[in-house]
């Protein structure tokens, strides 16, 4: 990533120190008072909307949303930027009505994995269990990978630098307070955040005013706002899907669903969570829209970047460098909580070793943090990784969340169920060049399929992954 020096190195670190110095110290001291188990994992069961708000937005939100929609719209066109919102915000909906399911018949629950345990026996259980950890486990290496990449734009900090700083600052406060202390600095974070999103907005439409419209991106990038462009249309619900679909799989949402003091404090903090977050989404997504549509050579993941520094501003990176790492330690100290909380609640049934399942859990997230920092620091695209992740979660979904509404699905029908979403998925799933699939190109070749199938490879294996189990339903 070329970067512009629009700070020293030596600031953007001061910077990034003090910001890391003061989530710990607000995590640590107000953790103090806040101990024991029940906090560590579900925050005793009596946060109020405010603090639920909070978290389930700012935990959300990662480093990611600096770069994933404005990046996607570059190409998706405005499918890919609804797509993506709607996406992003969905699975806080759904969760209106399987949170509720989920307390009034499972109401000591913890994880959503400790759920599907009760419910059926140890196969699926493990299934899914590998499953999110898989998941949450990409998700860190790619929030920590696309901070270090952006501050490392901004000032040249080598990507290492950063990646421990935000790892081992994160794992200080969210070890020790647990989910208590992650929704308590969400809350913080959670100011600076949309403070600095507001002011970022109104920047950036003030410093881009001739451009930021939907005339300027029709003139310019006509396809990109086409209703008869075909990749709007998959891009759209490629991203939907994936997107959906591994959020529903997140334990710190999970966690959140048992922390909420009661069933209406859960749902007036889901509905509010959602509203706040696609606009939010669409907003930055749009953005890649606008850049692109101004120079059809900008690199995609810097698009919203190309807009908001192009005076090369020193506050405006400063203000960049806050917000980086912010969204950051909000969605990390989430996932390595949740991630703790699985090992400490459902480990034991799976490894069998004796002992105190609350240090061997922190004993795990500090190895993994350890090999998410080993990724990070190199700076490694994982996109290609985290759309396997995303096709894994997509075979799973519904099977796993309708069988809490349908008794007759089987545990037996469920596994076989999500061993044929991906089988489906994978045989269309494309390559790292995205030019074929085991089917497409290697199996069979591509001249022996429509164009549309072998151009839209990772909408048919997203689809296909989603769908194709609902068959399986069917089997007596």
């Amino acid at each position: 990533m070329e970067n512009s020096n629009l700070l020293s190195q030596s600031s953007s670190l001061i910077l990034i120190i003090i910001l890391s110095l003061i989530f710990v110290s607000i995590g640590v001291l107000y953790s103090k008072k806040n101990q024991g188990l029940n906090n560590y994992l579900v925050a005793n069961r009596n946060v109020k909307t405010f603090s639920l708000t909070t978290s389930l937005v700012a935990s959300a939100l990662g480093a990611w949303v600096l770069f994933g929609p404005a990046s996607a719209a570059t190409w998706g066109g405005i499918g890919a930027v609804i797509g993506y919102a709607l996406g992003t915000a969905f699975p806080l909906f759904i969760l209106i009505f399987l949170g509720e399911k989920f307390r009034k018949f499972f109401p000591k629950g913890k994880t959503l994995i400790e759920v599907i345990r009760i419910k059926f026996k140890k196969k699926l259980f493990k299934l899914i269990l590998f499953l999110t950890i898989f998941y949450m486990f990409i998700f860190l290496i790619a929030e920590v990978t696309a901070v270090s990449m952006l501050v490392n734009y901004i000032s040249g900090t080598s990507l290492w630098i950063t990646s421990s700083i935000v790892i081992v600052s994160s794992l200080i406060y969210t070890l020790y307070g647990g989910l208590r202390a992650s929704i308590f600095t969400d809350n913080i974070q959670f100011i600076i955040i949309i403070l600095l999103f507001l002011f970022s907005f109104n920047y950036l439409i003030s410093l881009n005013s001739n451009e930021f419209s939907i005339e300027f991106i029709s003139k310019n990038k006509p396809n990109l706002l086409s209703s008869s462009n075909l990749t709007n249309f998959t891009a759209g619900i490629t991203f939907f899907i994936a997107v959906a679909a591994t959020n529903l799989f997140h334990q710190g949402n999970w966690q959140r669903v048992y922390a909420a003091k009661n069933i209406k404090i859960l749902k007036k903090s889901l509905i509010i969570s959602f509203f706040i977050i696609i606009p939010i989404v669409f907003f930055m997504g749009f953005s890649g829209l606008v850049a692109v549509s101004e120079n059809s050579n900008v690199i995609a993941d810097l698009a919203f970047f190309s807009l908001l520094l192009k005076d090369q501003s020193t506050s405006i990176a400063v203000i960049v460098i806050i917000l980086g790492i912010s969204l950051t330690i909000s969605s990390i100290d989430t996932l390595i909580n949740a991630i703790s909380s699985i090992v400490l609640v459902d480990g034991s049934k799976i490894l069998k070793i004796r002992g105190d399942y609350q240090k061997i859990s922190k004993t795990i997230i500090i190895l993994l943090s350890f090999i998410a920092f080993a990724f990070s620091s190199r700076g490694i695209s994982i996109l290609y990784l985290f759309l396997l992740a995303d096709l894994l979660c997509c075979s799973a979904v519904l099977s796993v969340f309708y069988s809490f509404y349908n008794n007759k699905i089987t545990e037996k029908k469920i596994y076989f169920a999500i061993l044929l979403g991906l089988f489906s998925g994978l045989i269309l799933f494309p390559s790292t060049d995205f030019s074929k699939s085991i089917l497409i190109g290697v199996l069979f070749p591509v001249s022996d399929f429509p164009t549309f199938m072998s151009q839209s490879l990772l909408f048919m294996s997203f689809l296909a992954a989603t769908l194709c189990p609902i068959l399986a339903w069917k089997i007596k």
